[in-house]
């Protein structure tokens, strides 16, 4: 029986920003017919996003996917940045649809990675020419996620994971004083406490009171007025600021020390894929090897390491289109068992 071809109301919600789209898919062909994006800490509720992307347009769906930043559980997620608690059938019944899933948006991202382009990613380490295997992604934006893709011989599988929130290991006298730090901020200190944009204010203000310097009066001012974390990162690439600049060094390396924790555990000797919305905006930071740099130095894994492809993931849509993929496999898998 021939394939049908479903119209999925695919979301990506994120702590900082919610992207809803209405996709046409046939296998791994998307056809975007809508798309928008809204600031979700402005919304009670993922249902009140998703009632006025749709109230703007005159077009229907049967089924949803969202990936959503939290931890998802028999359907239902309390997302980790974000106030929302959300209910896969809920939604479904409430928006009238036939059936929808929450999937963890870096599962999300997973999923969304075999229908990107080669022009979608830039390559830090070209890796073994056979490398072949499970593969693992690691995105840093509002928070820190982490997915593995389990390889079976033949295609990847995509699984979650919440890596992030795993114990931050210091790896310098410098680390060492940061964790102390953090320890009076927070009552756990994870990776995503240092690799994250909330991470960077940290490492940031960290550094300020380590070097004993001020924080000069434009940056302080831009700080204010806008994105902290922008604001920082700019500085230091315009190199405006040596503290901005350490910062953002200190956050590179330490995303790479993590990519690499995550790539050993899930044994990504397929590749590793850096997503989330900083990376592409710090990609030239990013090349100058610290990142592999920290990546690589796993002692006698070193050789391991190296033979591991790892690209950055440059499209801004991954998760939203994985989410759109998950929920047309998932929408088959209905209809066969219906068969």
């Amino acid at each position: 029986m021939a394939k049908r071809h479903h119209r999925i109301l695919a979301g990506d919600v994120g702590g900082t920003k919610t992207s809803l789209a209405l996709v046409e898919v046939d296998g791994l062909r998307l056809e975007v017919l809508a798309q928008e994006q809204y600031p979700s800490t402005a919304y009670g509720s993922l249902d009140e996003v998703v009632r006025q992307f749709l109230a703007e347009r005159d077009m229907s769906c049967d089924y949803a996917g969202f990936g959503v930043a939290g931890p998802v559980r028999d359907g239902k997620c309390d997302t980790t940045n974000l106030p929302w608690r959300l209910d896969a059938n809920e939604l479904a019944g409430g928006l009238g649809l036939r059936r929808a899933w929450l999937l963890n948006d870096l599962e999300a991202n997973a999923w969304g990675i075999r229908v990107l382009r080669d022009d979608d990613f830039h390559t830090l380490s070209a890796g073994a020419p056979d490398a072949r295997g499970n593969a693992s992604i690691i995105a840093a934006g509002t928070g820190l996620g982490q997915a593995g893709l389990f390889w079976d011989g033949s295609r990847h599988h995509p699984f979650p994971s919440e890596g992030g929130h795993t114990d931050f290991a210091p790896g310098s006298e410098l680390e060492i004083s940061l964790l102390h730090y953090l320890e009076q901020r927070y009552d756990h200190v994870s990776w995503e406490r240092v690799v994250s944009g909330m991470g960077l204010l940290d490492l940031h203000a960290f550094l300020t009171r380590h070097r004993q310097v001020p924080v000069p009066e434009w940056l302080d001012e831009e700080m204010r007025s806008g994105d902290s974390a922008a604001a920082i990162t700019r500085a230091a690439q315009a190199d405006r600021c040596p503290v901005c600049r350490e910062t953002l060094a200190l956050f590179v390396r330490l995303y790479g020390v993590e990519a690499g924790n995550q790539a050993l555990k899930v044994m990504a000797t397929g590749g590793v894929y850096i997503g989330g919305g900083i990376a592409p905006r710090i990609l030239d930071s990013l090349k100058e090897g610290t990142f592999l740099s920290g990546f690589w130095s796993k002692g006698r894994m070193e050789p391991l390491l190296r033979s591991m492809p790892v690209r950055v993931i440059l499209s801004p849509d991954t998760a939203l289109y994985g989410a759109a993929v998950y929920a047309d496999h998932q929408a088959g898998q209905v209809q066969g068992t219906a068969a």
